[in-house]
């Protein structure tokens, strides 16, 4: 693919600055017991972090999309710096019928990178692949399932670009399937001190990754187990999550994970936007 100024983002390394909205970090220092972790998650869900039969609705495929104006698409690229990290990343997720069979799913989140630029957050290819829309700011979480048994890295990435950018990299994803290519995956964020502190690149085991054509965003999600096992056949979502799939990631729900994972936030982030717009 042909290197926009927008490459220049993804190249090297340099250090993360802090610009979110602050508030107050509660990162999970140990690996929670399962007890801990249902307590927490108990407590914070009464106050309904997710709006009830709203966030129910949002377990598919399906993004909800909407036609939007040039001037809702700017709120969009600014949403990583109008609104907390609690409006975009939750403390909680729940995910009515969002594991595998319809089973419901937790998260509690377990750690927050610092925003930064998209400097090594990426594989090289896939840095290369979406470079054509430049990278304004990236924000990450990672989220542990109430068990504690596995781990995802949810991301936002901010472009450069306008609505025609995204459109065309939205359909050169679709049309050479670049969504589920294992040499496309992207990187996970794990928190030392926590859970996730041995989630690393050999531990992806499922992913999912949407470019939005209505926003000049990235959604993406990658998933792992919390044990730090090294995954030899990583799995996109899209498959994982297919009845009857009895890989490894498919039998843990990883792929639910990612995909309901993403589908959660990437709804703070329309959410947010709205409230910002108004």
């Amino acid at each position: 693919m042909p290197g926009l100024s927008g490459q220049q983002d993804f190249a090297g390394s340099g250090p993360p600055t802090w610009q979110l909205r602050p508030i107050r970090d509660e990162r999970v220092h140990s690996r929670p017991a399962p007890r801990t972790v249902a307590a927490a998650v108990c407590l914070v869900l009464g106050v309904g972090l997710l709006g009830g039969a709203a966030a129910g609705t949002w377990l598919t495929g399906d993004t909800g999309e909407q036609t939007v104006t040039e001037g809702s698409f700017d709120e969009m690229r600014a949403a990583w710096h109008n609104n907390s990290v609690d409006d975009l990343f939750p403390r909680v997720l729940e995910g009515r019928g969002a594991g595998p069979g319809g089973a419901d799913r937790r998260w509690l989140r377990v750690g927050v990178a610092p925003d930064s630029n998209c400097r090594g957050a990426f594989d090289p290819l896939l840095a290369k692949a979406l470079s054509p829309v430049g990278c304004s700011r990236l924000v990450r979480a990672t989220y542990a399932d109430e068990t504690t048994s596995s781990v995802t890295t949810v991301g936002l990435l901010f472009t450069r670009s306008e609505s025609a950018g995204m459109r065309a990299l939205r359909k050169r994803f679709a049309v050479e399937n670049l969504s589920e290519r294992t040499d496309l995956m992207p990187r996970p964020y794990g928190s030392r001190g926590t859970v996730s502190a041995d989630f690393g690149d050999a531990q992806r085991a499922s992913w999912t990754m949407r470019v939005l054509s209505d926003a000049p965003v990235v959604v993406y999600a990658v998933s792992g187990f919390a044990d730090g096992r090294v995954v030899s056949d990583p799995q996109p979502a899209a498959e994982a999550t297919e009845k009857g799939e009895t890989s490894a990631a498919a039998q843990a729900g990883l792929g639910h994970d990612a995909q309901g994972i993403a589908d959660r936030i990437e709804r703070r982030l329309r959410d947010a936007a709205r409230e910002d717009d108004q």
